[in-house]
């Protein structure tokens, strides 16, 4: 989201934003809102309500294991197809995934993720919980990573633990946390999981040369064609189906592939594809005027010529990474035709985050609280999944769990966040009345940082372990790739907010402010939050303040109006 100028080492941290992770850090119930006198306030009643009516949350013993619920009909399969920072467009360059899974199922137009980062999200998918409940609120510690979810004991309680005490075989292949493993045991495994094949060394996000961890066994991949990351997750994947066929035991495969994260290495037959495909112009890119914007992005130039030909030039690489699991999309359902699994599967489809290119001025990345970055594809097909259907609803990523543990017959442990899709694809599918009407957006920790705070770093992005890209500015900034560019332009500030039918709001810890009218503006150009009246802002400010403390029964009953 850097402008850079294009000489020296600054010309240098171009080519090294393409190892970055980061891009720094309406309803009748919406519209109601704003005509109701005191609403703000009523609404801080009804929130302290709804959170005496979970109990003090220190207070209540966690109930680990979730518990299985009896069923007399044979539990459906799960396949999870989790991509690394694919945009909501890039769908367009994947036809496989199109005819067989989109229009077979059920499309979620609003599905968003809490913390558009790579671990805070997976986190919150394994778990079905905010952020502020996984405590994952980075790649590394002390914010986030692996090292914080193993040692905060957040591994004992996940979806792979729930499905695999209810009999299912669990399998995970590709990546799991940012982070994995620690140096001192590549072979750890977490709990929950029947198979394993997980890199822990080497450069899985480049593709090639890695070791896996293959159920306790140091596997190396190296430069040959075969060995190309995405291919062999494929072919884990697929044994791994026609096994539990033949042996006929329920199974829930999550496949975890890198692309299109950065450097978006393609699969060596798809290197020339796409030669002229540009990132989409959308009305926000290369935004003219950011006078509106928090400073992080009125301090941005516009892109320069070369700028938008790198970030054209990654697009492609992006398309071409993709391609790889466009076919892994096809083979998956062949090998549920011919092993007779496909009437009793479901599929998923989604990325961790979205990802922006040189939208309002922001180069390449991820993590701001716009709708490339926050909003991500969801795809569902399976038994008794409508054909053809979108669904509008708000829906999120600490949804997924509570889903797939409906599907399995297994009850959710009291602290889940998240609800069960499954009512929203039934023939008869809830009424928004029925269904939440705000998700929780955030960035970093804000309730412990500072408003001069900027994102942590890795101790050195070159380990003895799995290369991961550098996660931060300031990580380039000390190699010196930046030059003397000064400190604190480029992070996106912690924040919280929300996204509603109608409204994306956000409160930095800067004091800063943004309120889009997502029907009127949905490219998020005008930032309304002064020209507004004030007690709508006060409305979405309450329901802010709430979902940022929401734990469990409470993230699900948010106070109605």
């Amino acid at each position: 989201m850097v402008s850079w100028e294009r000489t020296g080492k600054r010309f240098l941290g171009v080519l090294f934003l393409s190892f970055l992770f980061l891009g720094g850090c309406s309803s009748s119930r919406d519209k109601s809102m704003s005509g109701k006198k005191g609403s703000a306030e009523t609404f801080e009643a009804r929130a302290h309500v709804a959170q005496g009516a979970q109990g003090n949350r220190e207070g209540v013993k966690e109930s680990l294991r979730a518990e299985s619920m009896p069923s007399s009909s044979p539990r459906p399969n799960i396949i999870f197809v989790l991509t690394d920072d694919l945009a909501v467009w890039d769908l367009e360059a994947m036809p496989k995934l199109k005819a067989l899974i989109t229009d077979q199922g059920t499309s979620f137009s609003n599905f968003f993720v809490n913390l558009s980062q790579c671990c805070p999200s997976r986190a919150s998918i394994l778990r079905g919980q905010y952020a502020h409940n996984t405590e994952i609120y980075g790649n590394y510690p002390p914010e986030g990573g692996f090292q914080k979810f193993h040692s905060s004991a957040k591994e004992i309680s996940t979806v792979a633990v729930w499905l695999h005490d209810a009999g299912y075989r669990t399998m995970l292949a590709g990546k799991y946390l940012n982070g994995y493993p620690t140096k001192h045991d590549l072979r750890f495994i977490p709990p929950g999981w029947d198979e394993w094949y997980s890199p822990v060394k080497g450069d899985a996000y480049g593709q090639f040369n890695y070791t896996l961890n293959e159920n306790g066994t140091l596997v190396h991949y190296g430069h040959r064609p075969k060995d190309y990351g995405t291919d062999v997750y494929r072919v884990k994947s697929t044994d791994f189906i026609r096994r539990m066929a033949k042996e006929g035991k329920p199974f829930f495969c999550y496949l975890s592939v890198y692309a299109p994260h950065t450097p978006a290495t393609p699969a060596p037959r798809h290197m020339n594809l796409f030669p002229d495909a540009r990132a989409p112009r959308t009305p926000n890119f290369n935004e003219e005027d950011v006078s509106d914007k928090p400073r992080h992005i009125r301090s941005q130039p516009l892109l320069s010529a070369e700028e938008i030909r790198k970030i054209d030039e990654h697009h492609r690489k992006r398309l071409q990474s993709l391609q790889a699991v466009d076919e892994m999309i096809e083979d998956l359902l062949e090998t549920l035709t011919t092993t007779g699994q496909i009437e009793n599967t479901y599929i998923f489809f989604s990325s961790d985050n979205g990802f922006h290119l040189g939208n309002h001025r922001q180069f390449l990345g991820k993590q701001s609280p716009y709708e490339e970055e926050m909003r991500v594809p969801l795809l569902v097909r399976g038994p008794g999944v409508a054909r053809g259907r979108q669904v509008d609803l708000l829906t999120g990523n600490i949804d997924l769990a509570p889903t797939w543990a409906e599907l399995a017959g297994v009850k959710i442990p009291d602290w889940v966040d998240g609800f069960s899709l499954v009512p929203l694809w039934s023939p008869r599918p809830l009424s928004s009345d029925s269904w939440r009407h705000a998700y929780l957006l955030q960035c970093g920790n804000p309730d412990e940082t500072g408003k001069d705070s900027h994102h942590p770093i890795a101790p050195t992005w070159l380990v003895d372990g799995t290369l991961e890209p550098p996660d931060d500015i300031e990580e380039l900034r000390r190699a010196g790739f930046l030059g003397d560019i000064p400190k604190g332009v480029f992070e996106v500030p912690p924040f919280y907010g929300i996204r509603t039918a109608e409204y994306t709001y956000i409160e930095y810890v800067t004091g800063e402010r943004e309120l889009y009218d997502l029907r009127r503006d949905p490219y998020q150009l005008e930032n309304k939050v002064e020209r507004v009246n004030p007690e709508l802002v006060d409305q979405l400010s309450a329901r802010v303040r709430f979902l940022k403390k929401c734990a469990g029964y409470t993230c699900r009953n948010e106070p109605g109006e």
